[in-house]
């Protein structure tokens, strides 16, 4: 019996088959079709002309020269569509920071194309390459190229400012890009920029006067207004004092623009404390972080910085002391914020210094409060002197005396540091046991990791290479945010009720006027028993 097909038309298998082929392959060439992102091309018509040009050449041992045939293939596809008369060179990274370094090792030139001869001054200009050599010893550092770039930017930085006191104070690693840092004094009475801050702070005050008339305005109304007060500001330090004892400058790379960075505040401080951030290298980026910060990248740079020169630069002990004659023109005992170089100094022996006990080394950068500053401010003081100015001063009350903060005062030995979870704040360490007759000694913060200081006779200097991050036992959590605002208590004057219905408003409308006319009838009795009498 013939069975050619079913009355139902239900497609044989063979049938079903080819057109499971046909799908397949249908899909296979869309997919081969499908362009590249990059280039606009696909692999379709690129295969289509490498086999075309196979077959039209028929080279001997193709299998062996057919990726040489698809690169060519590629090569012919592109059209450069750019000027061909003018050549043009693509500007690589690496040529970019050589023009960057070039400008360096640039000399001034005299008549007839030689260099001029300089005249041997004094320079406040330190000695990159001597401590770079200590500093390898010790076991932190950078590249002795980059010390030498260091040193001819930092060179540049001595020719264009009046500056009395220069050192290299280390680098900052960031993100995107890093931060090498110098730290300067200027000589006396050449300090040209500070004015401009100065005056920048006068014309913030001038903005905020019309404020305080419009608020004069507003005192007719009859809204009421709150008796709150905002804590009064605390206000930053002077400069050459404190926290702003140095001034900063910072550079991306060696051979880039100096850039001088701003005074801290102890609002900065403050909140730099509470929150930990990398930075970019950018230094209008924001610090977008809880607590807010109170200014972009160069603030939270400045606030690190003061940190970590309070908490790790040290010297040996004797190295430095405090003036005799200040000393004598001062009573009681108040915080010293100066000192001088000891000439009478003898040097500490290495064994001496790496001692564990760490006696030998003192801190000679003032400790910063948790104020934000390194000397105690009254803020309860500025409102006394606020209120005297006012006539309502006999209503206001007096604040209380707030207790002051102290903290240690300047060269006080490392050994007074407190642990960090049971950890040392500092380690000690020779920098070679087999020649110790020319070893240094070196010691390594730990409260900081990346602050390293050393000291040979008479020489020794601090330096930091790291992240800016402060050490933490246990991993940064951000604080919380404060409590919610409670609801003002419920009593009968606030909370809400019915509104009465209309036989109860007449109920009450009737009682009043029955207890009215119980009223007026005892007064009645009252004034007849009057004229009785």
């Amino acid at each position: 019996m013939s069975t050619k097909g079913s009355k139902s038309g239900t497609p044989e298998p063979q049938n079903n088959a080819n057109l499971q082929r046909e799908m397949e392959i249908q899909n296979a060439k869309s997919y081969m079709l499908k362009a590249s992102t990059n280039t606009g091309l696909n692999l379709y018509d690129h295969l289509s002309r490498v086999l075309t040009k196979v077959l039209d050449e028929r080279p001997e041992n193709v299998v062996d020269i057919i990726e040489d045939i698809s690169k060519e293939a590629k090569r012919s596809k592109f059209v450069y569509k750019g000027d061909t008369v003018r050549d043009e060179f693509d500007k690589t990274t690496e040529v970019a920071l050589a023009e960057t370094h070039k400008m360096l090792f640039e000399k001034g030139e005299g008549e007839g194309g030689e260099p001029e001869a300089e005249e041997e001054v004094e320079t406040p200009l330190p000695n990159i390459m001597e401590l770079s050599y200590y500093f390898e010893q010790a076991g932190i550092g950078l590249s002795r190229e980059e010390c030498f770039r260091i040193f001819l930017a930092l060179k540049q930085l001595v020719d264009t400012r009046p500056l009395q006191t220069v050192r290299f104070w280390g680098k900052v690693l960031g993100t995107e890009m890093n931060y090498i840092i110098a730290e300067v004094e200027y000589r006396e009475g050449e300090e040209e920029e500070e004015e401009e801050e100065e005056g920048e702070d006068k014309d913030e005050e001038k903005d905020e006067e019309p404020q305080d008339e419009e608020e004069g305005e507003g005192e007719e109304d009859d809204i009421p207004k709150p008796d709150y007060k905002p804590p009064p500001v605390i206000p930053k330090e002077e400069n050459r004092a404190g926290a702003n004892k140095k001034v900063y400058f910072v550079c991306n790379e060696a051979g880039k623009e100096w850039v001088k960075l701003p005074p801290v505040t102890p609002a900065q401080l403050a909140v730099a404390r509470k929150i930990k951030k990398f930075l970019t290298g950018r230094l209008e980026a924001p610090i977008i972080s809880y607590p807010p910060f109170p200014g972009n990248e160069s603030n939270y740079l400045r606030a690190q910085i003061a940190r970590i020169s309070a908490g790790t630069q040290v010297s040996p002990l004797g190295f430095f002391q405090f003036d005799e004659e200040e000393e004598e023109q001062e009573e009681g005992e108040e915080a010293r914020d100066t000192y001088v170089e000891n000439p009478d100094f003898e040097p500490v022996p290495v064994r001496d210094l790496t001692d564990p006990s760490l006696a030998n080394w003192v801190h000679h950068v003032q400790h910063i409060l948790p104020q934000g500053r390194c000397t105690w401010f009254n803020p309860v003081q500025k409102q006394e002197d606020e209120f005297e100015d006012e006539e309502d001063e006999e209503e206001k009350e007096e604040p209380d005396e707030p207790e002051p903060e102290v903290g240690p005062p300047l060269l006080t030995p490392v050994s007074e540091d407190v642990e960090i979870d049971g950890m040392p704040p500092w380690t000690a360490k020779v920098s070679s046991h087999l020649v110790p007759q020319y070893a240094i000694a070196v010691v390594r913060s730990n409260l900081w990791p990346g602050s390293v200081a050393f000291c040979h006779g008479r020489r020794f200097e601090n330096i930091y290479v790291g992240w800016g991050h402060k050490y933490a036992s246990e991993n940064y959590s951000p604080p919380p945010p404060p409590p919610v605002q409670e609801e003002f208590p419920s009593g009968p004057e606030i909370t809400e009720i019915d509104d009465p219905t209309v036989e109860e408003e007449a109920a009450l409308k009737a009682a009043k006027e029955e207890h009215l006319g119980e009223a007026e009838e005892m007064e009645d009795v009252e004034d007849e028993d009057e004229d009785d009498d």
